[in-house]
């Protein structure tokens, strides 16, 4: 009996050594994941599948190096989630130096076990922004005997106050959380203040100023931090330092979440589809042009669009489109080249995540040199001479095919017509048409072939 829980016993170890050596490999390693740009939707699935795939291979730490302008709310707040969910602990640091954690990103440094930066870094301004007001354009300020009177819930100032105490709160919480310094949070909401790391770290911004990621995790040994499941005292003295890569579907993700590519996939796809449905046969473009704009609505559905922005994009190109086919003198052409700027301007104005300006000027620009060069067409079709038709065919000149003297065929614009002449005409002779009656041309010998 004894021998038979012996060899059980032995079995069982040949068959988890290999285990034990994978979990102590992994705890032996720091995986590093890196956010850079603008904060959005693949960035937020990107740091999901790093920290899914820390926890699953139990490494010791997670870095998540950052430089960001900031980015999208809703992304932001679903990388908090993931990053207080964590059983590994998650440690930010802002670097290399020039880098910054300015908006969402002070968040979620804010958010993170352990707040690291490098010197020559920064962080803050994280007052949330309003989507769907043209840029550069001043808001109106209130009026002097208005400036302290309560706005109406619906008001404009209304819901920009409910988004700053919201923000106000969600940040101070996360200060809260791990002992960090939440009046200054609440100022970098209010007032969109910023701090250098070395003021950071003095202000109790940050944990730690690190000027390298060795440097970092030497810092890091012995720390304390504190995670959903408790108190965790961190070993990072021997760590290995390994990166994390994105899988091919976060890196799709990124390129048609880059506001300038959907906003040229939307406009391939408008174009792709109009050109089909006028030229019908073609295929490529219609084929092109629903692919592009299916990937333009699955893109505009994680992004913060303004609807009224795409309204206006799809209505003017509708109306430089129907300049071609109802001649209004550029009344339609120039509305919708100013619904098409004006749309694309207020589309996206989330910070960061911005449709460029010279990208906006550029297809502007083409499409007025288009409409240009359709309004010249159409000038110049309503003074030329009518080629086809009855009054085409009356002072054209042609060629006899045979000898007549009162009835023949002539050849004329590439046809043959019957046609009739009071006086003899010869084969080859060069003729002109005076009038028509039904299929029947009436011609004379031309003035040049007397």
């Amino acid at each position: 009996m004894h021998l038979a829980l012996a060899v059980a016993w032995l079995v069982a170890q040949i068959f988890c050594w290999p285990a034990h050596l994978c979990q102590a490999a992994a705890a032996t390693t720091a995986l590093r994941l890196e956010i850079k740009g603008a904060i959005g939707p693949a960035l937020a699935e990107y740091v999901k599948e790093g920290l899914s795939k820390a926890a699953a291979e139990q490494a010791a730490l997670v870095i998540l190096k950052m430089d960001t302008p900031g980015g999208l709310d809703t992304s932001m707040r679903q990388i908090i989630k993931e990053i207080l969910a964590s059983p590994v602990p998650v440690v930010c640091y802002v670097a290399p130096a020039g880098s910054r954690a300015a908006s969402a990103g002070t968040y979620i440094l804010y958010a993170s076990h352990v707040a690291a930066m490098a010197p020559a870094t920064n962080l803050g301004a994280a007052t949330p922004i309003r989507i769907g007001t043209i840029p550069g354009l001043p808001t109106k300020p209130s009026p002097p005997e208005e400036a302290d009177k309560e706005p109406a819930p619906s008001s404009p100032d209304s819901l920009e106050r409910k988004m700053v105490n919201d923000a106000e709160a969600y940040i101070k919480a996360l200060a809260r959380r791990h002992g960090r310094n939440a009046q200054w949070a609440a100022r970098a909401v209010r007032e969109a203040v910023s701090l250098t790391a070395e003021e950071a770290l003095t202000e109790g911004v940050i944990d730690i100023l690190a000027a390298n990621e060795q440097d970092l995790l030497r810092q890091l040994n012995n720390r304390q931090v504190r995670l959903e499941s408790g108190q965790q005292v961190l070993a990072t003295a021997n760590l290995t330092i390994k990166p994390f890569d994105p899988s091919w579907r976060t890196r799709l993700l990124t390129v048609i979440t880059d506001p300038n590519i959907a906003y040229i996939l939307l406009l391939v796809g408008i174009y792709g589809l109009i050109f089909e449905l006028s030229h019908p046969g073609f295929i490529l473009p219609g084929v092109t042009g629903a692919i592009a704009l299916l990937l333009a609505l699955y893109t505009f559905q994680l992004l913060p669009i303004n609807y009224a922005g795409l309204a206006l994009i799809v209505l003017g190109i509708a109306f430089m489109i129907a300049e071609a086919f109802v001649p209004s003198f550029g009344a339609l052409g120039i509305g919708g080249l100013i619904a098409f700027a004006t749309g694309s301007l207020i589309l996206m104005n989330e910070e960061g995540l911005r449709i460029s300006r010279a990208l906006i000027a550029a297809t502007a620009l083409s499409s007025a040199a288009i409409l240009l060069v359709l309004l010249a067409k159409l000038y110049a079709m309503s003074r030329h001479q009518l080629v086809s038709g009855a009054e085409g065919l009356i002072g054209s000149s042609g060629e006899a095919m045979v000898d007549f003297t009162d009835r023949g065929r002539i050849w004329i614009h590439g046809e043959s017509w019957q046609a009739v002449s009071t006086t003899p005409i010869h084969k080859g002779q060069k003729v002109r048409v005076t009038g028509q009656h039904g299929l029947t041309l009436h011609v004379e010998i031309s003035k040049e072939d007397h």
